[in-house]
């Protein structure tokens, strides 16, 4: 459940009284999501999803809101923050950090088929394009630099050969660091549950809040990881053929991404399994986050260290 913050009919009518949306007619919970309090909300002007950060602060939000209204203006389904009638996007609620967003048709799937993949990839290549202006920039802030530090953290947790492979990893990654590949805004998260499909379109691209400037590639394999994948972790040759072309007829890829691709696609997966891990064994104080299961990205990773030991996996 993503409703950590109450928000009362009353409360939410006297905040919206800073905007120019009309009368509040209903007020939501979203049972989805594991970092925010979300709310559908509803008034005589539309639809819209309130947004109570529970972890970010004020002065970290203006880049992934930025961000949102910048690939909206460019034709990307993506949810677009509404301003008050004093032009602000973001004002406490609750004592929380608070906006209010678009809400966007449709819904997320869990089996994907090729056709979906295709259209995946092809959204992804459009915002990896229309987000190359955009003028502000955000470290990863769960990049490489990051990974270290995390794994010192759950190594001591961890069972040795799984701790072993842990290592081994950093050590490949940290040998195949690569600085010549296009960089630019990346959403980082790109999951299926962050895309909504609305009859045989996207209807949205949701859930900015990881977003960062990296490597393009990196959010592509990120991407692919999860949408393209069997049972057992390893990639679906159809549906990643499928993505990876449609990405490829809208922002074409440079020699050094096609042969950073293998490393790279490790490096998607490598990020989420010690997140997982992290989230498991280190939570923090007070801190907001539903555990998700590990092993689902040490299969992922284990797939993709047999495929590169293999020679497969290139980006064609």
């Amino acid at each position: 459940m993503s409703v950590y913050t109450s928000v009362s009919q009353a409360q939410l009518s006297a905040w919206l009284g800073h905007f120019v949306l009309g009368e509040l007619l209903e007020l939501k919970g979203i049972a989805a999501g594991i970092e925010n309090t979300n709310y559908f909300v509803t008034t005589t002007a539309g639809r819209y999803v309130l947004t109570l950060f529970e972890k970010l602060q004020p002065e970290e939000l203006p880049y992934y809101l930025g961000l949102m209204a910048h690939l909206a203006a460019r034709g990307i389904p993506c949810p677009r923050p509404i301003p008050d009638a004093s032009g602000k996007v973001l004002d406490a609620l609750c004592g929380k950090p608070a906006t209010l967003v678009t809400r966007l048709p449709g819904h997320d799937i869990e089996h994907p088929s090729v056709r979906q993949c295709s259209l995946v990839g092809e959204a992804l290549g459009r915002m990896h394009r229309e987000g190359l202006d955009y003028p502000h920039s955000m470290p990863n802030p769960r990049g490489f630099d990051w990974w270290h530090g995390a794994a010192l953290e759950v190594a001591p947790h961890m069972p040795a050969c799984e701790a072993a492979l842990l290592e081994g990893e950093l050590r490949f990654q940290t040998l195949h660091r690569r600085d010549d590949l296009p960089r630019g805004a990346i959403h980082a998260d790109l999951f299926r549950d962050n895309v909504l499909f609305d009859g045989d379109a996207i209807g949205g691209i949701i859930d900015f809040y990881f977003a960062c400037t990296d490597a393009l590639l990196y959010d592509l394999a990120i991407t692919v990881n999860d949408w393209c994948i069997d049972a057992g972790g390893a990639l679906d040759a159809e549906r990643t053929s499928a993505l990876l072309a449609a990405y490829r007829a809208v922002r074409p890829v440079t020699l050094p991404e096609r042969d950073a691709w293998p490393a790279m696609l490790r490096a998607g997966a490598l990020r989420f399994w010690i997140s997982r891990l992290f989230d498991l064994h280190c939570p923090r104080p007070g801190e907001l986050t539903f555990a998700k299961d590990p092993a689902h990205f040490q299969r992922i990773l284990q797939a993709r260290i047999d495929a590169y030991a293999d020679g497969h996996g290139m980006l064609a």
